[in-house]
C-alpha cells in the first residue's frame, strides 16, 4: 500500500513539473489514487488458501478462495493460511524406557489449519507449538513401556501423540491428522545383545528344525523296517504254507501212486501165472542186491547156505499169498 501511494505522488509531481498546470497535476493525482484504490480494494483469494483480514488492527473477516472485495487504508490482510495438509518433520530425541533404557525418536507430523482465526490468534507460532508438544507427548508415552514394548506398540504410541496433539490443537486451529514414528533407535550395546539374542533364537530355532527333521528320519526309518519285516514274515508265512501244502500233495501223490502200484501188483497176482512171475521177480532182486554188494565193497556177505536162496523166495512168496488171502 505504501509504495503504491508513493508511485501515486512521484507521478503528481512529475506532472507538475511538466506540465506547469494545477489542473493537470490534481487530476494526475486522483487519477492514480483511483487506481491505487482499485488495486488495494481488490484481492484473489488462492484455492486451499484462507487470509485473515483486520480492519484498523482488529479481526474483520476471512477471505474465502476466489475475488474478494475490501476497504483500502482501513483494511489489511494480516494472515496467510493454506488449508492443505502439511508435513512437519519432528527432530530426533532421546527417550528413557520404564526399564531405564536410552531409546532415539523421531516422526513426522501431518496436520492441517482447520480455523484460519485460531490459527492466527491463538498461538504466536503454532508449527513450533505442536512440534514441541509432540516431542513431549512422545517421550511421555515411551516413558510407560519397556523397550520391546515399544518396537512392538508403534501402532499404539502415534495414536496416543495424534490424541494429545489435536486436543491441544483446537485452541490453535490446528487439527493432527496423523504421526508416524519414523525410526526408534536404542544404544549400540543394546542394539548388539538383541542381534545375539535374535541369532541364538535363529540357531535354536535351526537346531529344533533339524532334531525334529532326524526324529522323523529314524521314525521312516523304523517303520520302513517294520513293515520290511511285516512282508517278510507275510512271505516266510506264505512260503511255509504252499511248502506245506507241496509237501501234502506229494505225499499224497505218492500214498495214491503206491497205493495204485499195489492194486495193479495184487491185480497181476490174481491173475493167470502172476505168482510164477512174483518168484521170478523176487529171486532176480535178491541176486541183484548181492551183485551190488559185490561191486561197491572188498568184502561180500552170502547166506551159510546157498539154498537159502530158495528160503527167501519161498517167505516172500508166503507174504504175498498171505496178501492175496486177506479180506478186501
Amino acid at each position: 500500500m505504501f509504495w503504491k501511494t508513493a508511485i501515486a505522488i512521484v507521478l503528481t509531481v512529475l506532472a507538475a513539473f511538466l506540465t506547469h498546470s494545477a489542473l493537470v497535476t490534481i487530476a494526475t493525482f486522483f487519477l492514480a489514487m483511483v487506481v491505487v484504490l482499485i488495486f488495494e480494494g481488490i484481492r484473489v483469494v488462492p484455492q486451499q488458501q484462507a487470509w485473515v483480514i483486520e480492519r484498523l488492527g482488529k479481526f474483520h473477516a476471512v477471505l474465502p478462495p476466489g475475488l474478494n472485495v475490501i476497504v483500502p487504508f482501513v483494511d489489511r490482510v494480516a494472515y496467510r493460511h493454506s488449508l492443505k495438509e502439511v508435513p512437519l518433520d519432528i527432530p530426533e530425541q532421546v527417550c528413557i524406557t520404564k526399564d531405564n533404557t536410552q531409546l532415539a525418536v523421531d516422526g513426522i507430523i501431518y496436520y492441517q489449519v482447520s480455523d484460519p482465526k485460531l490459527a492466527s490468534y491463538g498461538s504466536s507460532d503454532y508449527v513450533l507449538a505442536i512440534s514441541q508438544l509432540a516431542q513431549t507427548a512422545l517421550r511421555s508415552e515411551v516413558g510407560k513401556m519397556e523397550l520391546d514394548k515399544t518396537f512392538e506398540s508403534r501402532d499404539e504410541i502415534n495414536h496416543r501423540v495424534v490424541s494429545v496433539l489435536d486436543e491441544a490443537g483446537r485452541t490453535w486451529g490446528i487439527k493432527v491428522l496423523r504421526y508416524e514414528i519414523k525410526s526408534l533407535t536404542p544404544p549400540e550395546a543394546i542394539l548388539r545383545s538383541m542381534q545375539a539374542q535374535i541369532t541364538a533364537e535363529r540357531e535354536k530355532r535351526a537346531l529344533i528344525a533339524k532334531s525334529e527333521g532326524q526324529r522323523q528320519q529314524e521314525i521312516n526309518i523304523a517303520d520302513g523296517a517294520k513293515q520290511a519285516k511285516v512282508l517278510q514274515s507275510e512271505g516266510d508265512k506264505v512260503s511255509q504254507i504252499n511248502k506245506a501244502q507241496g509237501e501234502a500233495q506229494a505225499l499224497t501223490l505218492v500214498a495214491e501212486a503206491n497205493a495204485a502200484a499195489v492194486r495193479v501188483v495184487a491185480a497181476a497176482l490174481e491173475s493167470n501165472g502172476g505168482l510164477n512171475a512174483a518168484n521170478l521177480k523176487v529171486a532176480q532182486l535178491y541176486i541183484e542186491a548181492f551183485s551190488s554188494l559185490a561191486k561197491t565193497g572188498n568184502t561180500l556177505i552170502i547166506p551159510q547156505n546157498v539154498s537159502d536162496v530158495a528160503g527167501v523166495v519161498a517167505s516172500a512168496m508166503t507174504v504175498m499169498d498171505r496178501a492175496k488171502l486177506a479180506p478186501k
